[in-house]
Protein backbone atom coordinates (compact mmCIF):
# COMPACT_ATOMS: atom_id res chain seq x y z
CA UNK A 1 0.00 0.00 0.00
CA UNK A 2 1.16 3.17 -0.88
CA UNK A 3 2.75 5.97 1.50
CA UNK A 4 0.66 9.27 1.07
CA UNK A 5 3.42 12.18 1.28
CA UNK A 6 2.25 16.26 1.10
CA UNK A 7 4.52 18.98 0.77
CA UNK A 8 3.13 21.49 2.78
CA UNK A 9 4.74 25.23 3.69
CA UNK A 10 2.16 27.93 3.41
CA UNK A 11 5.33 30.06 2.47
CA UNK A 12 5.97 30.43 -1.17
CA UNK A 13 9.42 30.08 -2.87
CA UNK A 14 10.96 27.01 -0.20
CA UNK A 15 11.17 24.40 -3.04
CA UNK A 16 7.96 22.74 -2.59
CA UNK A 17 7.42 22.15 -6.33
CA UNK A 18 10.93 21.44 -7.06
CA UNK A 19 11.23 19.13 -4.04
CA UNK A 20 7.95 17.46 -5.25
CA UNK A 21 9.29 17.30 -8.84
CA UNK A 22 12.65 15.60 -7.84
CA UNK A 23 12.10 13.59 -4.69
CA UNK A 24 8.93 11.78 -7.17
CA UNK A 25 11.70 11.22 -10.17
CA UNK A 26 14.21 10.05 -7.96
CA UNK A 27 12.21 7.41 -5.94
CA UNK A 28 11.11 6.63 -9.58
CA UNK A 29 14.23 6.11 -10.36
CA UNK A 30 14.92 4.00 -7.64
CA UNK A 31 12.77 1.19 -8.42
CA UNK A 32 9.14 2.83 -6.92
CA UNK A 33 5.97 3.06 -8.37
CA UNK A 34 5.19 7.18 -7.99
CA UNK A 35 1.87 8.68 -8.12
CA UNK A 36 2.70 12.54 -8.08
CA UNK A 37 -0.52 14.97 -7.24
CA UNK A 38 -0.47 18.85 -8.71
CA UNK A 39 -2.96 20.59 -5.85
CA UNK A 40 -1.45 24.07 -6.99
CA UNK A 41 -3.32 25.85 -9.02
CA UNK A 42 -0.33 27.39 -10.97
CA UNK A 43 0.17 23.62 -12.35
CA UNK A 44 4.13 24.04 -11.93
CA UNK A 45 4.57 20.54 -11.18
CA UNK A 46 2.58 19.38 -13.80
CA UNK A 47 4.70 21.37 -16.68
CA UNK A 48 7.82 20.43 -14.55
CA UNK A 49 7.47 16.76 -15.79
CA UNK A 50 6.96 17.28 -19.48
CA UNK A 51 2.61 17.71 -19.11
CA UNK A 52 1.24 20.09 -22.12
CA UNK A 53 -1.25 21.62 -20.26
CA UNK A 54 -3.28 22.43 -23.48
CA UNK A 55 -3.44 18.48 -23.55
CA UNK A 56 -5.15 18.00 -20.38
CA UNK A 57 -8.34 16.16 -20.26
CA UNK A 58 -9.09 15.64 -16.60
CA UNK A 59 -7.52 17.13 -14.03
CA UNK A 60 -7.26 17.14 -9.80
CA UNK A 61 -10.27 19.87 -10.17
CA UNK A 62 -12.71 17.35 -12.09
CA UNK A 63 -11.32 14.56 -9.52
CA UNK A 64 -12.32 16.95 -6.40
CA UNK A 65 -15.41 18.12 -7.64
CA UNK A 66 -16.26 14.58 -8.61
CA UNK A 67 -16.67 14.96 -12.56
CA UNK A 68 -14.10 12.20 -12.64
CA UNK A 69 -12.69 9.40 -11.01
CA UNK A 70 -8.43 9.90 -9.97
CA UNK A 71 -8.13 7.00 -12.53
CA UNK A 72 -9.32 8.94 -15.71
CA UNK A 73 -6.99 12.12 -14.33
CA UNK A 74 -3.74 9.80 -14.13
CA UNK A 75 -0.96 10.36 -16.92
CA UNK A 76 2.21 8.25 -17.69
CA UNK A 77 5.12 10.91 -17.82
CA UNK A 78 7.73 9.92 -19.98
CA UNK A 79 10.20 8.69 -16.91
CA UNK A 80 9.67 5.34 -15.89
CA UNK A 81 7.40 4.59 -12.97
CA UNK A 82 6.39 8.20 -12.74
CA UNK A 83 3.03 8.87 -12.78
CA UNK A 84 0.77 12.19 -12.65
CA UNK A 85 -2.60 13.57 -11.72
CA UNK A 86 -2.43 17.39 -13.51
CA UNK A 87 -3.54 21.05 -12.15
CA UNK A 88 -5.34 23.61 -14.16
CA UNK A 89 -5.81 27.32 -13.02
CA UNK A 90 -9.66 25.69 -12.78
CA UNK A 91 -8.27 25.06 -9.02
CA UNK A 92 -8.10 28.10 -8.13
CA UNK A 93 -11.71 27.93 -7.31
CA UNK A 94 -12.59 25.51 -5.74
CA UNK A 95 -12.42 26.55 -2.48
CA UNK A 96 -16.19 28.24 -3.21
CA UNK A 97 -17.33 25.55 -4.93
CA UNK A 98 -16.78 23.35 -2.31
CA UNK A 99 -17.78 25.38 0.38
CA UNK A 100 -21.22 26.14 -1.24
CA UNK A 101 -21.62 22.69 -1.69
CA UNK A 102 -21.05 21.73 2.01
CA UNK A 103 -23.98 24.20 2.54
CA UNK A 104 -26.42 23.11 0.25
CA UNK A 105 -25.67 19.49 0.42
CA UNK A 106 -26.43 17.36 3.39
CA UNK A 107 -23.26 15.15 5.25
CA UNK A 108 -20.93 16.82 2.48
CA UNK A 109 -17.45 17.67 4.15
CA UNK A 110 -15.54 19.56 1.68
CA UNK A 111 -12.29 18.38 3.20
CA UNK A 112 -12.17 14.29 2.14
CA UNK A 113 -12.51 14.47 -1.61
CA UNK A 114 -8.53 13.75 -2.19
CA UNK A 115 -8.41 11.20 0.58
CA UNK A 116 -11.44 8.89 -0.86
CA UNK A 117 -9.91 9.24 -4.64
CA UNK A 118 -6.24 8.39 -3.41
CA UNK A 119 -7.92 5.69 -1.36
CA UNK A 120 -8.81 4.39 -4.84
CA UNK A 121 -5.05 3.93 -6.22
CA UNK A 122 -2.92 3.84 -3.36
CA UNK A 123 -2.18 -0.11 -3.57
CA UNK A 124 -0.73 0.19 -6.90
CA UNK A 125 1.87 2.61 -5.73
CA UNK A 126 4.46 3.08 -3.37
CA UNK A 127 4.76 6.51 -2.78
CA UNK A 128 2.01 9.17 -3.34
CA UNK A 129 3.72 12.80 -3.18
CA UNK A 130 1.04 15.60 -3.12
CA UNK A 131 2.52 19.29 -3.94
CA UNK A 132 0.28 21.77 -1.79
CA UNK A 133 -0.35 25.63 -2.81
CA UNK A 134 1.30 28.06 -0.48
CA UNK A 135 -1.65 28.41 1.61
CA UNK A 136 -4.00 26.97 4.30
CA UNK A 137 -6.83 26.76 2.70
CA UNK A 138 -9.70 23.35 1.91
CA UNK A 139 -6.75 22.66 -0.50
CA UNK A 140 -4.48 21.72 2.53
CA UNK A 141 -7.76 20.42 4.67
CA UNK A 142 -7.79 17.60 1.76
CA UNK A 143 -3.89 17.18 1.42
CA UNK A 144 -3.55 16.88 5.14
CA UNK A 145 -6.83 14.76 5.55
CA UNK A 146 -5.13 12.39 2.90
CA UNK A 147 -1.91 12.06 4.44
CA UNK A 148 0.26 9.87 5.82
CA UNK A 149 2.80 12.22 6.84
CA UNK A 150 4.00 16.05 5.59
CA UNK A 151 7.70 17.04 3.77
CA UNK A 152 8.10 20.54 5.18
CA UNK A 153 11.19 21.84 2.84
CA UNK A 154 12.19 25.05 4.54
CA UNK A 155 14.70 27.96 2.90
CA UNK A 156 18.33 28.44 4.48
CA UNK A 157 17.17 32.03 4.39
CA UNK A 158 16.67 34.86 8.06
CA UNK A 159 12.99 34.62 8.18
CA UNK A 160 13.06 30.39 7.38
CA UNK A 161 11.07 29.68 10.88
CA UNK A 162 8.31 32.41 10.25
CA UNK A 163 5.60 31.15 9.78
CA UNK A 164 6.24 27.05 10.62
CA UNK A 165 4.77 27.95 14.13
CA UNK A 166 1.27 28.78 12.55
CA UNK A 167 2.26 25.57 9.92
CA UNK A 168 2.56 23.74 12.63
CA UNK A 169 -0.54 24.57 14.76
CA UNK A 170 -2.58 24.24 11.17
CA UNK A 171 -0.69 20.30 11.40
CA UNK A 172 -2.00 19.33 14.75
CA UNK A 173 -5.49 20.65 14.61
CA UNK A 174 -5.36 18.44 11.27
CA UNK A 175 -4.24 15.88 13.42
CA UNK A 176 -7.35 16.53 15.81
CA UNK A 177 -10.07 17.19 14.20
CA UNK A 178 -9.38 15.48 10.37
CA UNK A 179 -6.54 12.76 10.35
CA UNK A 180 -4.75 11.32 14.00
CA UNK A 181 -2.48 9.27 12.43
CA UNK A 182 -0.86 12.14 10.38
CA UNK A 183 3.12 12.46 11.02
CA UNK A 184 5.80 14.91 10.52
CA UNK A 185 7.64 12.74 7.55
CA UNK A 186 10.45 15.22 7.84
CA UNK A 187 12.20 18.34 7.19
CA UNK A 188 14.29 19.52 4.34
CA UNK A 189 16.91 22.19 4.19
CA UNK A 190 16.46 24.18 0.91
CA UNK A 191 18.17 26.43 -1.27
CA UNK A 192 21.45 26.59 0.58
CA UNK A 193 24.01 28.96 -0.63
CA UNK A 194 27.13 27.39 0.71
CA UNK A 195 28.76 30.87 0.57
CA UNK A 196 27.45 32.48 3.54
CA UNK A 197 27.43 31.70 7.08
CA UNK A 198 24.04 32.83 7.55
CA UNK A 199 22.55 29.72 5.68
CA UNK A 200 24.78 27.51 7.94
CA UNK A 201 23.31 29.45 10.70
CA UNK A 202 19.79 28.96 9.94
CA UNK A 203 20.99 25.29 9.36
CA UNK A 204 21.85 24.76 13.17
CA UNK A 205 18.51 26.47 14.20
CA UNK A 206 16.06 24.37 12.54
CA UNK A 207 17.86 21.36 13.60
CA UNK A 208 17.84 22.59 17.16
CA UNK A 209 14.31 23.01 16.75
CA UNK A 210 13.17 19.76 14.76
CA UNK A 211 16.09 17.62 15.82
CA UNK A 212 15.67 13.96 14.62
CA UNK A 213 13.19 15.35 11.88
CA UNK A 214 15.47 17.44 9.65
CA UNK A 215 16.43 15.19 7.05
CA UNK A 216 20.72 14.84 6.55
CA UNK A 217 20.30 15.99 3.19
CA UNK A 218 20.19 19.63 2.64
CA UNK A 219 19.49 20.87 -1.13
CA UNK A 220 21.94 23.43 -2.39
CA UNK A 221 20.76 26.28 -4.46
CA UNK A 222 21.63 25.96 -7.52
CA UNK A 223 20.70 27.81 -11.35
CA UNK A 224 19.77 24.01 -12.77
CA UNK A 225 17.74 22.76 -10.16
CA UNK A 226 15.48 26.15 -11.06
CA UNK A 227 16.01 25.76 -15.13
CA UNK A 228 14.89 22.04 -14.91
CA UNK A 229 11.40 22.65 -14.41
CA UNK A 230 10.93 24.69 -17.39
CA UNK A 231 12.41 22.06 -19.62
CA UNK A 232 9.80 19.69 -18.52
CA UNK A 233 12.80 17.61 -16.62
CA UNK A 234 13.68 16.58 -13.34
CA UNK A 235 17.20 16.91 -12.53
CA UNK A 236 17.96 14.28 -12.51
CA UNK A 237 16.99 14.27 -16.50
CA UNK A 238 18.48 18.19 -17.08
CA UNK A 239 21.83 17.52 -15.42
CA UNK A 240 22.22 14.31 -13.83
CA UNK A 241 25.99 14.53 -12.56
CA UNK A 242 24.95 17.93 -11.22
CA UNK A 243 25.02 18.68 -7.19
CA UNK A 244 21.07 18.86 -7.49
CA UNK A 245 20.42 15.19 -8.73
CA UNK A 246 22.62 13.56 -6.41
CA UNK A 247 21.03 15.86 -3.53
CA UNK A 248 17.53 14.83 -4.65
CA UNK A 249 18.79 10.95 -5.30
CA UNK A 250 20.06 11.36 -1.68
CA UNK A 251 16.68 12.50 0.02
CA UNK A 252 14.91 9.77 -1.80
CA UNK A 253 17.19 7.06 -0.21
CA UNK A 254 16.37 8.50 3.11
CA UNK A 255 12.54 8.74 2.62
CA UNK A 256 12.72 4.89 1.28
CA UNK A 257 15.19 4.58 4.58
CA UNK A 258 13.03 6.04 7.01
CA UNK A 259 9.82 3.73 6.03
CA UNK A 260 11.87 0.93 6.53
CA UNK A 261 11.93 0.03 3.06
CA UNK A 262 15.55 -0.44 2.10
CA UNK A 263 19.04 0.13 3.30
CA UNK A 264 21.59 2.14 1.64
Amino acid sequence: MGKIISLVNQKGGVGKTTTSINLSASLAVLGKRVLLVDLDPQGNTTTGVGINKGEIEKSIYDVLIEECNIKQAIIKTKYENLYVVPSTINLAGLNAELLEKSRTVTGYKKGEQLKKSLDEVKETFDYIIIDCPPSLDVLITNALTASNSVIIPVQCEFFALEGITQLLKTIMIAQKTLNPTLDIEGVLLTMLDSRTNLGFEVVEDIRSFFKEKVYNTIIPRLVKLTEAPSHGEPIIVYDPKSRGAEAYINLAKEVIERNGNEQY
